[in-house]
């Protein structure tokens, strides 16, 4: 049975007024129903607990202090989840509401074991509500959207297709016109690309290009459209020309490899030399001290760094094989000099190649948190 992750951002979700839209919240899930109905499972994942709070205590807009969004996050998650609760019960499916936070995907179990509970519930045929714990996370109030959530969870569930549901009709060009089919996303794509969304949204295009980069390196397309377009995710999943479609990679990343790239935000960053960056590159070696010409940050053995060229550009990440302090200590040296400098013979590469990922922002020039890209293979368009 193939798996659908349908994200629905606060602008489409919300009405002109600025809280919930029950009469879309319950067409939404009747399409997700039918869905199921067809065979196609879906995981949801939304937005709006901060819109449903503002709505509950009364404010006027989008809250702007970070402990008063929290506060309306706080009210709105659980009045969300019963305006869930009773349009699915009205298609006959009952939901599980999921809370993921940065921290979550950061730790390689916990990671894990989200990923085991999203494929339980699938199984019992529930459809899993994921939100970002809004109440707790600061990083995604002040920073993001649900975008990066909703592609970090269709490489959990290890989805067939990521659905953002938005306000505007697809990827636009610079003539105005939505683009059908994107192969490639590049620079100019992100120049094309406008600022956040609406008031009540936090997103816009370039977290969508986001979350299209990070789905399709793990062997997932992408399709951007309108939320309130009539049965759009009908349309979308019988492959109807709706919105933009990014196309994915051949190659899908292993379970390990989608956390390295994406489930922990660096910890610190290895700078290496030329010569180190084409045998990562190229020759798919691991790196070893000798090729390392820098090192920044605090960080333990074990944690993820991001590895990044002599002008600071990063174009991989892996785990660390010692902490910071014996890092800055091998660097420059060959490997039968190692023992000497900390005592250790087992250091023989600071990241093995089975644990290193190399990054498409290397390709885009820009920082896409979490963005992965090629797995030693440069990948081809998929559908």
């Amino acid at each position: 049975m193939a798996t659908t992750v349908v994200k629905v951002g606060s602008s489409t979700l919300t009405s002109d007024a600025g809280g919930l839209d029950r009469g879309y919240l319950a067409g939404l899930a009747a399409q997700i129903g039918a869905a199921w109905a067809a065979g196609q499972r879906v995981v949801l994942v939304t937005s709006g607990a901060i819109s449903a709070g503002a709505e509950r205590l009364g404010l006027k807009e989008r809250p702007r202090a970070l402990a008063m969004q929290q506060a309306a996050a706080a009210v709105g998650q659980g009045l969300l989840m019963e305006v869930y609760s009773t349009a699915f019960a009205a298609v006959g499916r009952a939901v599980a509401q999921v809370l993921i936070t940065r921290q979550d995907t950061a730790d390689r179990g916990r990671y894990v074991n989200a990923r085991h509970t999203l494929a339980a519930l699938l199984r019992l045929g529930v459809v899993p509500i994921v939100n970002e714990n809004d109440t707790v996370s600061v990083d995604e109030i002040r920073f993001g959207d649900n975008d990066t959530l909703a592609a970090l969870v269709a490489a959990l569930v290890e989805a067939d297709l990521l659905v953002l549901l938005t306000d505007v009709a697809g990827f636009c060009g610079a003539d105005g016109a939505v683009i059908p089919t994107v192969t490639e996303i590049t620079p100019d794509l992100f120049q094309l690309a406008g600022g956040a969304g609406s008031a009540n949204g936090t997103g816009g295009m370039v977290t969508k290009l986001q979350a299209a980069i990070i789905a399709g390196e793990a062997g997932i397309p992408t399709v951007v459209a309108r939320g309130r377009e009539p049965e759009v995710l009908a349309a979308v999943l019988r492959g109807d020309p709706v919105g933009t479609r990014f196309l994915s990679s051949v190659r899908r990343l292993s379970g390990r490899k989608q956390w390295i790239a994406f489930g922990a935000p660096p910890r610190g960053r290895l700078a290496v030399n030329a010569p180190a960056q084409r045998a990562l590159t190229v020759g798919r070696r691991s790196l070893l001290p000798v090729g390392v010409v820098r090192v920044e940050g605090s960080f333990q053995a074990g944690d993820i760094v991001s590895i990044v060229d002599e002008t600071g550009r990063e174009f991989a990440r892996g785990v660390v094989t010692c902490d910071s302090r014996e890092a800055a200590l091998v660097i420059g040296h060959r490997t039968d000099q190692v023992r000497r400098l900390v005592g250790r013979s087992d250091l023989q590469e600071l990241v093995h190649r089975d644990n290193l990922v190399l990054m498409r922002c290397s390709v885009l020039g820009v920082q896409c948190w979490g963005s992965a890209g090629p797995d030693t293979e440069h990948p081809t368009p998929n559908t």
